[in-house]
């Protein structure tokens, strides 16, 4: 079981700057690829960044050069710095732990923390 606790979500004015970190319990954190997720108010979730348990990292188009996700398998934390921040970027973020064995695929989510770019 992987429980996922996010933090760090707030207002910030356009242009601004957040970062997010989601605090994993388990000792297997290292072997999960793990995601920020956002879901805006009438829009589907959709994924923002990710990152594989060997460190590979993709982002959405959108946060290209703005957004920068890490990992610490050490403190079993992953971060998602956000530069740049526009009112689009405006949603609930979540932290996704995910792990594909064979046939067995296993998915956490953390509550979510609310994310709001307004002037």
């Amino acid at each position: 079981q992987v429980q996922l606790v996010e933090s760090g979500g707030g207002l910030v004015q356009p242009g601004g700057s957040l970062r997010l970190s989601c605090a994993a319990s388990g000792s297997i954190f290292r072997l999960y690829a793990m995601g920020w997720y956002r879901q805006a108010p009438g829009k589907q979730r959709e994924l923002v960044a990710a990152v594989t348990s060997g460190g590979l990292k993709n982002y959405t188009d959108s946060v290209k050069g703005r957004f920068t996700i890490s990992r610490d398998t050490a403190k079993n934390t992953v971060d998602l710095q956000m530069n740049s921040l526009k009112p689009e970027d405006t949603a609930v973020y979540y932290c996704n732990a995910d792990r594909t064995v064979g046939i067995t695929h296993t998915i956490y989510w953390g509550r979510g923390t609310q994310v709001t770019v307004s002037s």
